[in-house]
């Protein structure tokens, strides 16, 4: 009984403390997918973008079969572990084979998917500024890869192409930036809607909105 209760008083880690703390700022039912990324150093800067922006959960498509099915292996990477600064290892990250295997599984759990390319692709096509991503309940958010973009095969399953309005010579941006400026936005637009409403159609409005940014240390 002593032991029962001494364990009970046990202080938290600060690891777990940081969890408890951010857990209501958390985006639920928000994945960023990658599909069919060049570089594997390229999945722990999404991984690391994803983690910090209160993403819940990273897909990658993998049709070359160069990641291991059990991500616990591919975790001791160092180059994935060095790029996420360790995000990996807070992250639920889900490999498929291709990109009609987590179209498949996405749209069996009620998810509905967007992508992303710097040029005009989808059928219902708009800049990010634009989106209004809290209509969807589950909603996935696609990056293709460094070398040709998102593919034609996504494009066609998906509700809508985004798009980052660009104002340089250079019409396109690294995937690491590029993922970290639409989750940034996706993101604080969902957050501020969880901090109002428990339901979605504004339902279960809140007596008083949660806070959507973390206290100043």
């Amino acid at each position: 009984m002593a032991d029962m209760e001494e364990s009970e008083k046990k202080p938290k880690s600060s690891a777990r403390l940081r969890a408890d703390a951010i857990r209501d700022f958390q985006c639920k039912n928000l994945i960023a997918v990658i599909e069919n990324p060049t570089d594997i150093k390229n999945i722990g800067t999404v991984i690391r973008n994803a983690n910090a922006l209160g993403v819940e959960k990273v897909y990658v498509v993998d049709s070359r079969g160069s990641l291991p099915d059990d991500w616990q292996e591919l975790r001791g990477d160092r180059a994935i572990s060095k790029t996420s600064v360790s995000a990996v290892k807070w992250t639920f990250v889900k490999r498929f084979d291709s990109t009609d295997a987590c179209f498949d599984h996405l749209e069996s759990n009620g998810f509905t998917s967007v992508v992303t390319s710097p040029h005009v692709k989808g059928k219902a096509s708009i800049y990010l500024h634009e989106g209004d991503f809290t209509e969807s309940t589950k909603l996935a958010v696609w990056f293709g890869s460094e070398a040709i973009g998102i593919s034609d095969r996504a494009v066609e399953r998906s509700a809508m192409c985004v798009s980052i309005p660009m104002f340089g010579m250079i019409e396109s941006l690294n995937l690491g930036t590029s993922s970290g400026i639409v989750l940034y936005e996706v993101c604080r637009q969902r957050r501020e809607y969880q901090s109002k409403y428990r339901l979605r159609d504004q339902r279960g409005a809140r007596a008083e909105p949660l806070p959507t940014t973390m206290p100043l240390e």
